[in-house]
């Protein structure tokens, strides 16, 4: 059986799933940010407690967690201010049992090509969008995390030279053009989350509108940016703003009609992520199916 973890900065969410990918089980902890003897320990009893649970003594554990993995993805290697205790923490060490560690995006996306809306694809390219901007690319079928395990932060794709720099020192950043992190400086103070901007947009208000459908274009321009470098069967967008729904999806398709190039009449598929809450438990828990038969760890 194969265990993945997602370690959050409000949740830890975990899931048991089985060779087919069938979810056997579910669960989730609080993090408690502040402490790494909570959520360290919180993550030894999510996989006592399925272990117990399914009575199956070999498990291979997957975590996902925000950071850079090491190039073994045996722990995260770079997270500077979050999760303190998390760098360089090796897990199966300290489980005892198989553990391999994902970028919190990348597991999102294995979720979706393996089990979700990509499933049968070899090409995708996922954004979530939240607070932030994170991403992930599927090459092959199989998840493309570059050197240094840095790839996929398509957040911090360019879009605007004259802008403000973003957290990684990028100027006008995708994140910044749509993240929720930036929502009060681009609405001069009026809205403090997109959930606020996009009601006053539905409801018809001038400046709303603005504001809502430039980030939207941003993303087009962004998105258009992605299908010519790498050229994707679909793009999946993830995470909170695209509860948004219609709102995000109908002027976004009319923004990539104008912007993407679609030689040969060749179009990419922009579709909404559906594996939910625990895509990243999910994602982690099929990555460590596959990096155990890769390390002949099963058969």
């Amino acid at each position: 059986m194969y265990i993945g973890i997602d370690l959050g900065g409000t949740r830890i969410k975990a899931v048991c799933i089985d060779a087919a990918g069938n979810v056997l089980y579910q669960c989730f902890y609080p993090t408690n940010d502040g402490d790494d003897a909570v959520w360290k320990t919180a993550i030894a009893a999510i996989v006592k407690e399925i272990r117990e649970k399914i009575d199956v003594p070999d498990v291979v554990v997957g975590i996902s967690a925000p950071g850079l993995p090491d190039k073994t993805n045996s722990s995260i290697a770079f997270m500077p201010g979050r999760l303190q205790g998390l760098e360089n923490f090796v897990w199966k060490d300290f489980l005892g049992v198989p553990a391999f560690v994902l970028n919190d995006a990348i597991s999102a996306m294995m979720a979706e090509a393996r089990l979700g809306v990509a499933k049968g694809r070899s090409n995708v390219v996922m954004l979530t969008l939240g607070t932030g901007v994170g991403g992930a690319i599927l090459i092959d079928g199989k998840p493309y995390q570059g050197s240094f395990n840095k790839a996929g932060h398509i957040g911090h794709l360019v879009i605007d030279s004259a802008g403000d720099r973003d957290i990684v020192g990028m100027p006008g950043s995708l994140e910044d053009a749509i993240g929720d992190c930036t929502i009060v400086k681009r609405s001069y103070g009026r809205y403090r989350s997109t959930q606020e901007l996009i009601e006053a947009y539905r409801g018809g208000d001038i400046f709303a509108s603005e504001i809502w459908l430039t980030s939207v274009r941003k993303l087009a321009i962004g998105l258009a940016s992605l299908t010519n470098i790498l050229s994707p069967e679909a793009i999946i967008l993830g995470g909170g703003i695209t509860a948004a729904g219609n709102d995000l999806f109908d002027p976004l398709a009319k923004y990539m009609d104008f912007y993407e190039w679609r030689a040969g009449g060749n179009q990419t598929e922009i579709l909404k992520a559906r594996s939910g809450d625990f895509a990243g438990a999910i994602g982690a828990a099929c990555f460590a199916m596959e990096q155990a038969s890769e390390n002949t760890l099963i058969p």
